[in-house]
């Protein structure tokens, strides 16, 4: 029998995803060029022309205006549509996997600032300071609830099972950034890769941390060489790698755990 409540209750989630990731995009979009993402009111970049709630309707305004400007007929960034529709099935499967839970708001903080991290670092190459400290804030009042209840995100970890996390893996690519400075004479690893793992540890703990790590070396790697082999990129091209960080988080968030259990299991 279908159960009405639970499939309203996923509905009314992916639309709230759909309605944050249209903030999302201004975050992206504002944050990168030092602008208030409060005012002023949202434009069309190629006109100026403000617009309307009419033309702020999360994916529906996109589609029905066929991805073009209401008033310039110019071309809109499929990333608005992108983003909203990440945002709207990441909510919905982080509530699938955790239910109406603390986990469920806090894994939604982690990822909604890595949701906009994927987009920013995607097209500048860069992970703003401010959204690492607004994760490390939402990470250290995870940290403190965590001293109520045992989550299951820790999975029966100590409760400075976070923090071992953030000296093993922000160390180790810290450690990774020095000696690339050293042998190459300049950046081998951006120091943005090296603090968003702080807020990402103070949510996942040690050994999901060290799993997004894993995930996020594998993934990138794997994608390098794609884009390597297909010519898409040379082996000295620099390659965002927060995309691959924020793929990785968002595996282990929701199969971390069970992933860590397999191995165990085959050793």
């Amino acid at each position: 029998m279908i159960d009405f409540v639970q499939i309203t209750v996923i509905l009314l989630i992916f639309i709230t995803g759909l309605v944050l990731g249209s903030f999302f995009n201004v975050v992206i979009c504002r944050v990168p060029e030092k602008k208030s993402i409060v005012k002023p009111r949202s434009s069309c970049p190629s006109c100026g022309a403000v617009l309307m709630p009419i033309d702020l309707i999360p994916v529906l305004s996109f589609l029905l205006q066929k991805g073009k400007c209401r008033y310039c007929k110019s071309p809109i960034s499929p990333q608005y549509l992108l983003v909203e529709l990440a945002a709207g099935l990441m909510f919905t499967a982080i509530y699938l996997k955790y239910g109406i839970s603390p986990e469920f708001f806090f894994a939604g903080y982690l990822m909604s600032i890595l949701l906009i991290v994927f987009f920013i670092d995607l097209k500048h190459m860069i992970i703003p300071d401010g959204l690492v400290l607004v994760g490390i804030a939402g990470g250290l009042a995870f940290f403190a609830v965590r001293f109520f209840y045992n989550d299951s995100i820790l999975d029966g970890e100590k409760w400075y099972s976070p923090l071992i996390g953030i000296a093993s893996v922000s160390g180790f690519l810290l450690l990774i950034a020095v000696i690339g400075m050293v042998i190459y004479g300049q950046d081998a690893m951006g120091m943005g890769d090296v603090k968003i793992f702080i807020p990402i540890a103070l949510f996942l703990g040690f050994k999901l941390s060290v799993l997004t790590l894993f995930l996020t070396i594998f993934i990138g790697g794997l994608t390098g060489l794609v884009l390597i082999i297909t010519k898409l990129k040379k082996r000295k091209s620099q390659i965002p790698f927060a995309p691959f960080i924020v793929i990785g988080t968002f595996i282990s968030l929701l199969f971390g755990n069970n992933i860590i259990q397999w191995y165990l299991g085959i050793l």
